[in-house]
Order: C-alpha cells, then structure tokens, then sequence
C-alpha cells in the first residue's frame, strides 16, 4: 500500500503528494497551496470543497457535512486523509507566496 497519494486541485489542475494519515489541507499547505480554512476540526466547513475521483477517510467519527453532501462528494480536506489518489474541485485555491530570498 502507497505511503502517500496523488491529489489534484482543480480546476487549476496543480498536484502534490498527500501522505498517508495526513490530511488534504495539511499536505497542501506543505506543497505551497493554499486551500480555504478555518477551525481545522471538521465543523466550520469554510473547505467545503468536492470530491471528484478517489476515497478518503476522515480523522473525526462525523465530520460538519449532511448525508445528502456527503452523498453529493463534498468532502472537508482539513479533516480527510487520502485512501488512494484524489482529484478535489476547489476553485478558490491559491498559492502561497514564497518568501523573496
């Protein structure tokens, strides 16, 4: 089994590698993208974003999303650890600016 993932922002189409048992929002932070975010437990739900292909599990028993959402694909990436390679849809991605050397 892989230690870490694929995961593809769309639709900007940027990728980066998810750890294993680390969350979307944490490895894509790390890979210099920043997602929306606010509590980091699962219940603001300001990362609401949608899963497009692969699986995930989350790190909380239920995270903030109804049934019908998470029948729909929304996903919460601060609280969702990658089962396999992912492709998420959330438009308001950005980068996050390197500091000038």
């Amino acid at each position: 089994m892989p230690t870490a993932f694929q995961v593809t922002v769309q639709p900007a189409g940027w990728r980066f590698s998810a750890p294993s048992g680390v969350s979307l929002l944490t490895a894509a932070q790390a890979a210099g993208i920043r997602l929306a975010r606010s509590c980091r437990n699962g219940t603001c739900r300001a990362c609401l974003c949608h899963l497009r292909s692969g699986q995930v599990r989350y790190s909380i028993d239920w995270p903030g999303l109804s049934a019908d959402e998470k029948a729909e694909g929304c996903i919460l990436p601060c609280v969702a650890q990658p089962l396999s390679d992912v492709v998420i849809d959330a438009p308001g991605a950005t980068l996050i600016p390197k500091d000038p050397a």
